[in-house]
């Protein structure tokens, strides 16, 4: 898996953009204490499941690889 050029971005990018599309689904409300990771694997996961991103096969499930998808993603969003 080789690293984005600007994939710290991109997963901040991510995350703020799979909020806001969970809780517009009306299916999570993310608070204040929850981790980065948290939201990396519960926004991961809901792509998946929406079938917007392939999963992953599951042997290969980490955080990094998580994060490295949701780049991938993002940086095919507009705005």
């Amino acid at each position: 898996m080789k690293k984005l050029k600007n994939e710290k971005e991109l997963v901040k990018k991510a995350i703020a953009l799979g909020m806001a599309y969970g809780e517009k689904r009306g299916v999570v409300e993310f608070e204040a204490t929850d981790s980065a990771a948290e939201k990396v694997e519960y926004i991961y996961r809901l792509l998946v499941h929406d079938e917007v991103i392939q999963a992953l096969p599951e042997d290969q499930v980490s955080q990094p690889s998580m994060q490295h998808k949701l780049a991938i993603w993002a940086s095919k969003q507009k705005g």
